[in-house]
Formats: C-alpha cells, sequence, structure tokens
C-alpha cells in the first residue's frame, strides 16, 4: 500500500509517506530536500549514482539534483521528508550564497531529531511560529563544514538552459527553438544538457511543467487552471504525471494537502 501525506507551514511542505510498489519517474525539485527514512531502505539514483538509505539515515538533496526514488525491496519504505525553498533556508543561516551539500546521506543523531521536529510541528498543524523556531534549529544542524561547502554554482551555461527551459514551461516545448538559440545540433543538445544533468532537456521541462501546476495548485487551489495554464493536455494528463513524480493525483493533492 502507497500512502502520501502533504502539509505546508512557515514556508516548508513536510511529507510523510509509506511505499511499497510505487517508483518516483527521474525529476528535480527546486527546493532543498531533506528526508529521514524511518524503515526499510530508501532506494534511488542521484545524479546517475545509486544511494541506499537505510533506517534513520538522513537525505540531502540540492536544488536541482536529478533524482528517482522507491523502496529496495518488498518490504516497503517510510519516510519523512521536507522541501524547503533556498531563498527561506539560506536566509535562516544568513547566508546569499548557494550551499550544496557534500554528502548525499548522513547518520547525524542531531540532523535526524531536528528534520523529525519540524515535520511533526507540520504534520500535526502545529503554530506556525513554532515551525519557524524548528526550522532555524535544523538549519544550524544542517549547514556546517562537515555537511556542506559554500559557493559551488552549477555550469553557467547549464543555469542559463535550465532557465530557458523553465521560461517555456507554459507553451508548447519546441527543441529545434531552443537548442538553435544555444548554437547547438538538436543532438548536440540533447547530449550536452543530459551529460551535465543526468536528465534530457524534455524531461527538465516536463519537471518544470509539473511543478509550476504544483505551486499554482497550493496558491489557487484549482486544477483546472494549473492544466490549461501549462498546457496539459486534459486533467488526466497532469493527473498522470503529476503522481509520478509526487506520489498523488492534482486531484488527490488537493483535496488532502493542507496549506497552513
Amino acid at each position: 500500500m502507497n500512502q502520501f501525506n502533504y502539509k505546508t507551514s512557515a514556508g516548508v511542505t513536510a511529507l510523510s509517506a509509506k511505499m511499497t510498489d510505487f517508483t518516483y519517474k527521474k525529476h528535480a525539485h527546486s527546493e532543498y530536500a531533506i528526508g529521514v527514512t524511518m524503515r526499510g531502505i530508501q532506494h534511488y539514483h542521484l545524479d546517475g549514482h545509486l544511494q541506499l538509505s537505510h533506517q534513520n539515515g538522513v537525505m540531502l538533496f540540492n536544488p536541482e539534483q536529478t533524482h528517482d526514488g522507491m523502496a529496495h525491496d518488498d518490504r516497503g519504505l517510510d519516510y519523512v521528508m521536507l522541501y524547503i525553498e533556498p531563498q527561506l533556508l539560506l536566509e535562516s543561516i544568513g547566508q546569499k550564497e548557494i550551499v550544496c551539500f557534500s554528502d548525499p546521506i548522513v547518520y547525524d543523531k542531531k540532523i535526524q531529531f531536528r528534520t523529525l521536529h519540524l515535520a511533526k510541528a507540520i504534520l500535526h498543524q502545529e503554530d506556525e511560529a513554532i515551525c519557524s523556531e524548528r526550522l532555524i534549529e535544523l538549519a544550524d544542524s544542517l549547514f556546517h563544514p562537515t555537511t556542506c561547502s559554500y559557493q559551488i554554482k552549477q555550469d553557467r551555461l547549464i543555469s542559463k538552459i535550465k532557465e530557458v527551459l523553465r521560461s517555456h514551461s507554459k507553451e508548447t516545448f519546441k527543441i529545434d527553438d531552443v537548442c538553435t538559440e544555444f548554437g547547438m545540433s538538436k543532438f548536440q543538445f540533447i547530449r550536452f544538457f543530459k551529460a551535465h544533468t543526468n536528465i534530457t532537456p524534455y524531461q527538465y521541462y516536463l519537471n518544470s511543467k509539473i511543478e509550476g501546476a504544483k505551486q499554482l495548485i497550493e496558491k489557487e487551489r484549482d486544477i483546472y487552471l494549473a492544466v490549461n495554464e501549462y498546457h496539459f493536455v486534459d486533467l488526466t494528463h497532469l493527473n498522470r504525471q503529476f503522481k509520478q513524480v509526487y506520489g498523488l493525483t492534482a486531484n488527490e493533492f488537493v483535496k488532502n494537502v493542507h496549506f497552513l
């Protein structure tokens, strides 16, 4: 049985998940993602490299890191995840430059406790002020020399390509137009982008559409507006793509998620 419970408070989204036979398709988030494996083994590829997070493992995802995800075996998997906008997390530690986690998985009891402490406050719909205080506590644990490095920036060309792909997320994707803008043939463009991101340009474009639709649904609580704004064929198309990334259809997401 697969269960996904999302709630949001103080600008942070918390996910409590139970998985048996569900598999996330390859995707990336614009946010930082910090999670704890509660039961089982989280099996995923991060930037093309296999990762296994065992019980009590703290999973650390930098913004835009490509990954998939599944239970390692038929015993299934329980885990908690936090999604935090980069600006919010950096503001909580008084930093302006991007900070990147050095290790994808750590076994640190303080980080584990503070991650779960914040997730519990959000999932139990505690006061927003409490959630903000717990976010600061978590940030103080996360960002120190043993877990992160400062001022690690993506290749400028890749960053520019991603920006252009995101800007087309409300339009029909025409790869010839995009690759021409960067002076590459279609095949050069696809190979170059995938070599640097482990995801194809079309997959990244589609992920941007799905993420944009999610943000619009969170703001307006209107799934049909998301279908129209992001030019999905129909609601069935949005639901199918949405579930592959978030575990729920857009319908289920808007019905079950609580926004504080």
